[in-house]
């Protein structure tokens, strides 16, 4: 069973700067895609940024110059850097990671977070 622990969150004013990280535990053989997505109250889940185990970034267009996600594939770790945060930034962030593997060949599965809240005070 693989399992994702995320960290860091919190409240912070509006200019301010926040790291998330989230570590990814179990037998794994790989992982494609780790990320993280966002959903506020009364919105839908949206991407916030995504990166794959070739470091390719993906980057939602809000948060784009502001964020910063890398990852440690060693590791099975991935991490957020916010800087310059918003309120609009206010959300629950989950880490995802994408197309999760036990063995070298065979299904791929997702795997989610339990979220840790993000407030931005203005």
């Amino acid at each position: 069973q693989v399992q994702l622990v995320e960290s860091g969150g919190g409240l912070v004013q509006a200019g301010g700067s926040l790291r998330l990280s989230c570590a990814a535990s179990g037998s794994i053989f790989s992982i494609s895609f780790m990320g993280w997505y966002r959903q506020a109250p009364g919105k839908q889940r949206e991407l916030v940024a995504d990166i794959s185990s070739s470091d390719i970034l993906n980057y939602a267009d809000s948060v784009k110059g502001r964020f910063t996600i890398s990852r440690d594939n060693a590791k099975n770790t991935v991490a957020l850097q916010m800087n310059s945060l918003k309120p609009e930034d206010t959300a629950v962030y989950y880490c995802n990671a994408d197309c999760v593997r036990v063995t070298g060949w065979g299904s791929c599965f997702a795997y989610w977070g339990r979220g840790t809240q993000v407030t931005v005070s203005s």
